[in-house]
C-alpha cells in the first residue's frame, strides 16, 4: 500500500511516496482502519522539513480519519463500517498527561497516518462526529482539540466572556467557532484585512490588523473599556506574548499554544505578576477531551472551515501552501 515517508533530516523536496507492507489483520484489542484523510498542522510541517528531528523513513501526519475495516477480539466500541478519527496523544486517555514530549505522537515519535491503512489499538481512535465527512473529521485531533481544551477545559469559558484569538489558522478558526457557540465575545487578529473580513462574517465582534497596529494589545484593551479580555489564545509565542499580556484583564487566562515567532524570548514578568494572569502551556488534549468535544460539536452543529485539499501524493505541495500562510482554516489531505 502507499505511504509518505520523511527521510532523515527532512525536506519537502525529499518526501517520498513509497510502497509499504500491508498491516494485515488486527490482533485482540486492535482495529484496522482504512484511512481516508489527514489535516495539516504546524507540528506536521516541522517534522516534514526536519525542524523536529525524527527517525529516517517516518510516516508523518498526526491527524487521520477513516473507516473501520475489521476489529480484533475483545473490541466492543467499534464495528466494521464505523467512521473514526485518531487521537493526537494515544497514551493520554484521560486525567493528567503521562509525558511532556512527542515521543508517542503519531507522525513524530511513532509512524503517523499519511498512508492508506493502519492497524492500531482501538483506544488510539474515537468515533467521528455523526454525518461528517472523513476530511472534516481529520481536522479535529490537533487543531480543534487544542482550541477546545484552551477555552472549555482549562479556560472554563461561559456566556459573556471575551476571547482574544491570534490569527486565522486551524486552531484560531475553531476557537472563534467555540467562542461564539458559548455566547462569548470574540476578537481576532491577523495581518490580512481580507481574512479579518472573513472572520467578521463568521461572527468576530472586533478585529485588528497587527501589522498596521503594532500596539494591538492596547487597542484590544481599549475596545473592552480597558477591562481587558478574559481569555487569550496565544499562538505566536515570544513575539506576541507581551501584547497578549497587555490585552488580558486582571486575573485573566492566557493559553500558550503556539511558537510561530520562536522558541524563547523576553516576557514582561512584572506585568504578568501585577495582573495576576493565569498563563498555561497547552499541547492538544486527551482522548477523553476529544470524546467530550465531539459530543459538543454534534450538539452545536459547528462544522470545520476547510481552506483547500490535496491528494496524498501531493503532501509536499500542501506543506508549501501552508508555508505561504495564505490559508484560512484547515488544509487537508484526501487519501
Amino acid at each position: 500500500m502507499k505511504a509518505i515517508k520523511v527521510p532523515r533530516g527532512g525536506g519537502l523536496d525529499k518526501l517520498q511516496l513509497a510502497n509499504i507492507d500491508d498491516p494485515g489483520a488486527p490482533a485482540p484489542g486492535e482495529i484496522r482502519v482504512a484511512l481516508k484523510a489527514n489535516s495539516l498542522n504546524y507540528h506536521d510541517y516541522a517534522v516534514a522539513v526536519g525542524a523536529i528531528p525524527t527517525s529516517s523513513g517516518r510516516i508523518p501526519m498526526s491527524d487521520g480519519a477513516g473507516v473501520v475495516e475489521a476489529v480484533g477480539d475483545g473490541v466492543t466500541e467499534y464495528a466494521a463500517g464505523d467512521h473514526v478519527v485518531s487521537v493526537f496523544f494515544p497514551y493520554w486517555q484521560g486525567s493528567e498527561a503521562p509525558h511532556g514530549n512527542f515521543s508517542h505522537v503519531p507522525g513524530d515519535g511513532l509512524d503517523g497516518y499519511a498512508r492508506e491503512a493502519v492497524v492500531a489499538p482501538a483506544t488510539w481512535f474515537t468515533h467521528a462526529p455523526k454525518g461528517w465527512s472523513h476530511t472534516e473529521a481529520a481536522t479535529l485531533p490537533c487543531a480543534a482539540l487544542t482550541a477546545w481544551r484552551a477555552l472549555v477545559v482549562e479556560g472554563g469559558i461561559k456566556a459573556g466572556d471575551s476571547v482574544l484569538i491570534l490569527g486565522t489558522g486551524g486552531v484560531a478558526i475553531f476557537a472563534l467557532q467555540f467562542a461564539k457557540a458559548m455566547g462569548a465575545t470574540a476578537i481576532v487578529t491577523s495581518s490580512s484585512d481580507e481574512k479579518l473580513e472573513r472572520a467578521h462574517a463568521m461572527g468576530a465582534d472586533f478585529t485588528v490588523n497587527y501589522k498596521t497596529d503594532p500596539d494591538w494589545g492596547s487597542t484590544v484593551s481599549k475596545w473592552t473599556g480597558k477591562r481587558g479580555v478574559d481569555h487569550v489564545l496565544e499562538i505566536g509565542g515570544p513575539g506576541t506574548l507581551a501584547q497578549s499580556i497587555q490585552a488580558v484583564r486582571i486575573g485573566g487566562h492566557i493559553s500558550l499554544i503556539g511558537i510561530l515567532t520562536g522558541l524563547k524570548g523576553e516576557v514582561p514578568t512584572m506585568l504578568l505578576m501585577a495582573k495576576q494572569i493565569k498563563l498555561k502551556g497547552i499541547v492538544v488534549g486527551s482522548r477523553a477531551h476529544q470524546i467530550d468535544m465531539i459530543r459538543g460539536l454534534e450538539a452545536t452543529g459547528i462544522r470545520p472551515v476547510i481552506d483547500k485539499t490535496f491528494p496524498l501524493a501531493s503532501l509536499a505541495d500542501a506543506f508549501r501552501y501552508e508555508e505561504g500562510a495564505g490559508h484560512f482554516g484547515k488544509i487537508c489531505i484526501e487519501i
